[in-house]
């Protein structure tokens, strides 16, 4: 009887850590502009919150994928980017960059090295693009401060032959001196701006 308690109060506790869990994910509705739905949530174990950007873009899932995995035309990328080097390109595989930051004065650029990998359902046609850090790549450099807490996934699922919702999440620790109560007031520009940019490209006429 004492095991069976035990074991059932075990069970219980693990039940509410998984909830608790799970809780604490949920997504936070922040603003719609130009069909954009935006929302954030806490990121686990940071101060920081991460990004979510949904969209239904009114275009053939082709020119999305087409246009997500090209590292040819990054003009729709965040415009604080000052410095794009492929590293390697596997087409619809893999692809591995170094990006350099932008970022205003007082505060230092920051440099990125990141592996983005894509896959693809067949059964479904819905294609992810998930980005995470690249460690020891590029040697950090003296004049700017290295990102290496960072994720980013995109997930173009075709909805109809002239539909697709596309869904961006993320998350980037600056790192260094940014105040992380100055990130979460803006964390919900860059997402817009990006999925802006995808969005004026793929459903021109």
């Amino acid at each position: 009887m004492r095991f069976f308690l035990r074991k059932n109060t075990l069970l219980l506790g693990l039940l509410f850590l998984i909830s608790g869990s799970l809780f604490s994910q949920t997504w936070t509705f922040v603003k719609e502009k130009d069909g954009i739905k935006l929302y954030t949530r806490k990121e686990p174990n940071s101060s920081l919150k991460s990004f979510k950007g949904v969209v239904i873009l009114h275009t053939q899932v082709e020119k999305v994928n087409a246009l997500l995995g090209s590292v040819e035309n990054t003009s729709w990328w965040d415009e604080n980017v000052r410095d794009i080097k492929v590293i390697t390109n596997e087409k619809d595989k893999l692809i591995r960059y170094y990006l350099v930051y932008h970022v205003p004065w007082p505060f230092t650029d920051r440099d990125l090295c990141v592996e983005a990998k894509i896959t693809n359902d067949p059964a479904t046609g819905v294609r992810t693009v998930f980005a995470q850090p690249l460690p020891n790549t590029i040697p950090e450099k003296p004049n700017l401060i290295r990102i290496t807490h960072y994720w980013q996934k995109w997930t173009i699922q075709p909805i109809n032959k002239n539909t697709v919702l596309l869904t961006l999440e993320g998350f980037v620790d600056p790192a260094g001196n940014v105040p992380s109560w100055l990130y979460n007031m803006v964390i919900v520009d860059s997402p817009l701006k990006v999925i802006r940019g995808i969005q004026n490209r793929v459903e021109q006429h």
